[in-house]
């Protein structure tokens, strides 16, 4: 069996672990196909409920100040956050992982330079920068996507580099490299399968961080901005005492659901650290016991 196979068949076996995989690919199904099944429009009015509707049959979650229905917009703005979360988190391995591995396979200065260059993102303020560069060029989810994914990239470069140093040294990889393989050949073959494992791990919470990030900038005003929902800007609502202590069913449900996007996400990067580590109980077959 494969490397990869036992570790799912060890994620899998884990009851908490396969509980949050459940849920992240339900959420996924439920934004990406409730709106063309349900017909959500969550930009139109209706003026015959009103504003600031409580829920009822008409509208789940009732509607907001400007009569849009609420629920319409948690799942539609459900779309904006994941994606903005996963393909954040998917920049950060496109770039921090080739990054890594030129890094600590040919040493010399690659290393000096990419890893100066990892420093200086390092040295300015994340949320400084973020904050600077949303505002220069926009926050549609396109543009949050390439500043958070190419803002994120160092740590999983340092990780990557980290286990390449050590991998590089290996003897599988010093007869590829006696055997005439090419540079290309040895790090997409031997370096990179074993050196980008831990990535995995990391990406789960990387996600969950990009989705905090979006929602952080929504809520403070700079983020993806109405009538273009998201769970971040329908939060924002709370930011008035009114809405906060008298109309719970409008920023309840968006908080609920990134709380529970976000802690199972941590718990399947903790899952999945733990079911590529051969030391841990889940590495020798523990977690079938739970």
């Amino acid at each position: 069996m494969s490397g990869y196979k036992r570790m799912w068949r060890r994620l899998l076996g884990d009851r908490r672990a396969a509980v949050c995989l459940g849920i992240l690919a339900a959420e996924l199904l439920c934004v990406l196909f409730l709106p063309p099944l349900l017909g959500l429009e969550p930009d139109l009015t209706d003026r015959t409920a009103g504003f600031w509707a409580p829920p009822s049959p008409e509208h789940w979650l009732g509607t907001d100040d400007v009569g849009r229905d609420v629920f319409s917009r948690l799942i539609c703005g459900g779309r904006v956050s994941l994606l903005v979360g996963y393909g954040a988190a998917a920049l950060n391995v496109a770039v921090g992982v080739p990054l890594g591995l030129l890094a600590g396979y040919r040493r010399g200065p690659w290393e000096f330079w990419i890893m100066r260059l990892a420093d200086v993102f390092h040295t300015f303020p994340s949320i400084v920068l973020t904050l600077c560069l949303v505002t220069l060029f926009g926050a549609s989810p396109l543009n949050l996507v390439l500043v958070l994914g190419l803002l994120g990239w160092p740590d999983i470069a340092r990780l990557v580099y980290g286990n390449t140093l050590s991998v590089r040294e290996k003897e599988y990889v010093t007869a590829a490299r006696a055997l005439g393989a090419r540079t290309g050949t040895i790090l997409v073959r031997n370096v990179l399968p074993n050196a980008a494992a831990p990535v995995w791990a990391a990406l789960a919470q990387r996600v969950g961080r990009a989705i905090l990030s979006e929602s952080s900038l929504s809520f403070l005003g700079v983020g993806i901005r109405p009538p273009q929902a998201s769970w971040g800007n329908l939060m924002q609502s709370a930011s008035s005492l009114a809405v906060l202590a008298g109309r719970p069913w409008i920023w309840v449900p968006p908080g609920l659901l990134m709380v529970l996007t976000v802690v199972c996400l941590h718990v399947l990067g903790n899952a999945l650290r733990d079911a590529m580590d051969p030391r841990s109980p889940a590495g020798r077959g523990g977690w079938e016991g739970r």
